[in-house]
Formats: structure tokens, sequence, C-alpha cells
């Protein structure tokens, strides 16, 4: 039976402007050879930036720039678009695939409107709710696999745990000028972030109803831990629904079959997170065979930060989920 190797990777804001220290062919060096020992059939990466260039529309040269040499520059691929039919100057979510893509969409609050909220602490006070919008959509993608399965691929970047803006409570970037502030700043980024967790897991039960059998993956960078409620809420595991009905609908973190030590995908302050995940329906599951996380050269992303240091790498370690599927 082929192999199917599912990859998530989270590149770190890849771009190429001309001031950027590392360069982009500083990056390259470093991040071509994990692209390579991937081994990808399906590769979903977060954080692709938009380049522009005189004459035409914004596209990826970067990551074109990153994939060339490798199979994957003859890869089919999608990648989130603005309005106008362009990449987003910053953070694209794309797919690329070995197999034909049959379709693609993105979606923001097109399940789950975006909630208004009055901000407490606002100073002067706010007295008006605004709507709490995420800044980025999810892409769904449909793939033609052998035997005339189809894949449903989605693609997330989950808001960071980077509180939220609240007017007047920033002495600067990095200062909060109370706690309080500071708490509400974090209730609006969770706030987010699970709103986004829900309209995926509305995608995934309007999949789970037009096709109960149906072979879905999520995966990207949630910014949370598998038992985190953003996690949690798209998994849906029985224990939490108290519906035993609902059991074919459940997706499963294949990282768990990777001995805890090793389950990691980000380094903070010496402690490993896995915040990177490939999720999968029972019925993809019945292919699986195994999962690994490439994070031996790993760097601590809490020293970047308190030095202002940037990394060739990303911070994040690639993830990637192997089945075999008939054919």
């Amino acid at each position: 039976m082929p192999s199917l190797r599912i990859a998530s990777f989270n590149l770190e804001n890849l771009d190429d402007r001309p001031d950027e220290q590392p360069s982009l062919a500083d990056r390259i060096a470093v991040m071509r050879p994990q692209l390579v020992r991937l081994r990808a059939d399906v590769l979903c990466l977060q954080e692709v930036n938009g380049q522009e260039s005189e004459g035409a529309p914004r596209g990826l040269a970067a990551l074109d720039a990153l994939l060339a040499d490798t199979e994957y520059a003859a890869f089919p691929r999608v990648s989130t678009l603005t309005q106008a039919g362009q990449p987003y100057d910053e953070r694209n979510l794309v797919v690329l695939s070995r197999y034909p893509i049959l379709a693609s969409r993105q979606l923001k609050h097109d399940r789950a409107p975006a909630p208004e909220y009055r901000r407490v602490t606002a100073r002067p006070p706010d007295d008006a709710a605004k709507m709490i919008s995420w800044e980025r959509p999810i892409l769904h993608v449909t793939i033609d696999l052998p035997m005339a399965l189809r894949l449903e691929l989605i693609n997330v970047h989950l808001k960071s745990k980077n509180p939220g803006d609240v007017p007047g409570q920033k002495v600067d970037t990095f200062t909060w000028r109370t706690s309080a502030g500071w708490a509400e700043g974090y209730f609006l980024s969770s706030m987010r972030r699970v709103g986004q967790a829900l309209e995926v897991r509305i995608v995934v039960d309007e999949l789970f109803d037009a096709r109960p059998d149906a072979l879905v993956c999520v995966c990207g960078d949630f910014n949370a831990d598998a038992d985190d409620v953003p996690v949690a809420a798209i998994r849906g595991d029985v224990e939490e629904t108290g519906n035993s009905a609902l059991a074919g609908r459940v997706l499963a973190p294949c990282e768990r079959t990777i001995a805890e030590p090793a389950r990691y995908s980000l380094l903070y302050h010496g402690r490993g997170e896995m915040i990177d995940h490939v999720l999968a329906s029972r019925e993809l599951l019945a292919f699986y065979r195994g999962a690994e996380v490439h994070n031996e050269l790993l760097h601590d992303e809490s020293v970047a930060f308190a030095g202002d240091v940037k990394f060739p790498e990303s911070d994040h370690a690639p993830v990637v989920a192997e089945f075999e599927v008939p054919g």
C-alpha cells in the first residue's frame, strides 16, 4: 500500500526583505533540508509571507525560493487569499499535495460570526461593544487519493497566546500598565483562539454530515496543547460531549503514539510544548502507521525573545503523520 505522509510546519514568518536578518538565503540553507527530510505527500505550512514585485500581484516568492530544487516545487498548491485574489502580506496558510487537489476554500466568520465584546479595563473607559475578529482564516482542501478515496484536510493557525490589545493599558510593546489590563488582553486572545476552534469544529461536523465515513484531517499550529480548550473543542471527544453516538466524529492527535519525552514542537524556557498537531478521524486512523516530531535541533524561543536574536530556523518543529492507503 502506498504511503501517505501528512506534515505540518510553521515556517515562522518566511519572508524576503532586503534588511532582514537572517537573510532568506540563510534560512533556506537550514530549512530546505528540514522539508526534504519530511518526505511529505501533503504539506501544510503556516506563516508564509507574501512579497511584492513591481507590476505584478503579490506572490509567494520566498516560498518558491525555499521549495526550489525539491520535489515540492512541482506539487499542486493552494494558499489563503485576500478578496483581491492574491496572498496576504503576512502569515498565509499553504497546502501542497503530491495528489490532485479537487477543491479548496477558506473560511473566516463564515460559520462563527465575530462576537461583540466591551473592554472593561480600557482607559479611557470604552462604553461600546466592538467586534472581536480572529486574524486568520482556515484553509480547507479536498485531495484525491488512490482507490477513489478523498481526504478532507483543514490547515489551521489559531491565534497566539500573546495578549490582545486593550486601549490605554500598554506602556510600550512589551510592558503592561496593570495586571488586570494584561489579564483582559489574555482573555481576548483566548476568545479569538477558541472562536476559531469553534468554526473549525462546525466545518468538521458538516463534513461528517455529508459523509459519516469521511477521511478528515485537521493540522497546523494550534497554539494550544492537545488537552487545552481549543484543541479539545476540535477533537470532540465522547468524554466531553457525553454522547456515544458522536464517537465516529472524534478526531485523535496522532502525536499520542510518540514517547512523551520527545512529544514537543516548541521549546519555551526549557519546557517542551506540543502546540502543532495532526488530528485524524477514526476512518483515517485505520491507515495510521506512526508520527514524528523533528525537534532534535529546536532552539528555545524564549532565548530569541530575551535577546531579540532571530534564528534562521523556525521556532517550531515539523510534525508528520504517516498512513498507508489502499491502491
